[in-house]
C-alpha cells in the first residue's frame, strides 16, 4: 500500500501540494487525472523518494519514504513521461539489468530478471539492441521493462502514451492489462483517460494540489471534465 498522510510540497515556494492525504491498495488500477500543474507528477515521484515533502509523510508497506528510499524504490516501480529521462545505459539488456545490479542480486537472478522483464513487454532476444535506436514505442516498453526487472508491487506511469501512435499505445495498454491481472498495482497519470478507462478501478482527480474526485469511474465521470480531464463517452466505454 502507498500512503499519503497531510503531504504538502512546493516548487521554489509556490505550493503545488497542500495537505494531501491518499491512500492506494495493493492491486488496485487507479487513473491518476488532472489537469497540467495540477499536481500529478509530483504525487507520483514522492512515492519512491525522487522528492521529499515539505511536511506530512509518504509510505510504502508501511514504512516511511524518507526513511528507506531504496526500499520504496524496490516496490515501487516507476516510468516518466518521456522514457529516455530514466534510461542509463546505452543497450536494452544493459539498462534494464542496472535496477537490479543496483540491488546488489546475483548475476544469475539478474539475468533471470531482465529476461523475465523483456519477455514481459514482447522484447525477448533484443538485449544488444542500442536504446537510442529504437522507435518511441519500443523506448516505452524498454521503461517498462526496467521498472519490472525490480518486481515491484506497484507501477507508476506518467502520462505514458505521450507521442505514441496507435500500434505503439495498443501494445502499452495490453502489457498493463496483463500486469493488472496478476495484480501488480497501477498507477497512471494522464489528462485523457480515454484508452484507460475500461481497466481502471478508482479515479483520483487532482485540482491545484488537492484531490478533487475520488472514486469508481462511474462515479467520478461526471466532475471530471470540468476539471480538465476528457473522459470517453459511454457507448466507448
Amino acid at each position: 500500500m502507498i500512503e499519503f498522510r497531510d503531504v504538502s510540497y512546493a516548487f521554489e515556494d509556490v505550493p503545488v501540494l497542500e495537505s494531501l492525504s491518499l491512500s492506494i491498495g495493493d492491486g488496485e488500477f487507479v487513473l491518476l487525472a488532472g489537469a497540467n500543474g495540477s499536481g500529478k507528477t509530483t504525487l507520483l515521484r514522492l512515492c519512491n523518494g525522487l522528492l521529499e515533502p515539505d511536511s506530512g509523510s509518504v509510505f510504502v508497506d508501511g514504512v516511511p519514504v524518507s526513511e528507506n528510499p531504496v526500499a520504496a524504490r524496490t516496490a515501487v516501480g516507476m516510468v516518466f513521461q518521456h522514457p529516455r529521462d530514466q534510461f542509463v545505459a546505452a543497450t536494452v539488456g544493459a539498462d534494464v539489468a542496472f535496477g537490479p545490479e543496483n540491488l546488489g542480486l546475483a548475476r544469475e537472478e539478474i539475468d533471470r530478471r531482465v529476461a523475465a522483464a523483456l519477455s514481459a513487454v514482447n522484447m525477448t532476444g533484443r538485449e544488444d539492441e542500442r536504446v537510442d535506436a529504437l522507435s518511441g514505442g519500443e523506448q516505452s516498453r524498454v521503461a517498462i521493462a526496467g521498472a519490472l526487472a525490480m518486481e515491484p508491487t506497484h507501477l507508476l506511469l506518467d502520462e505514458p502514451f505521450t507521442g505514441l501512435d496507435q500500434p505503439a499505445r495498443g501494445a502499452v495498454l495490453e502489457r498493463l492489462e496483463s500486469l493488472s491481472a496478476q495484480r501488480t498495482g497501477i498507477v497512471v497519470a494522464t489528462h485523457d483517460l480515454r484508452d484507460l478507462w475500461a481497466l481502471a478501478d478508482r479515479v483520483v482527480a487532482m485540482r491545484a494540489g488537492e484531490v478533487a474526485v475520488d472514486g469508481p469511474p462511474e462515479t467520478a465521470r461526471r466532475a471530471l471534465p470540468a476539471l480538465g480531464v476528457r473522459v470517453p463517452a459511454a457507448r466507448e466505454c
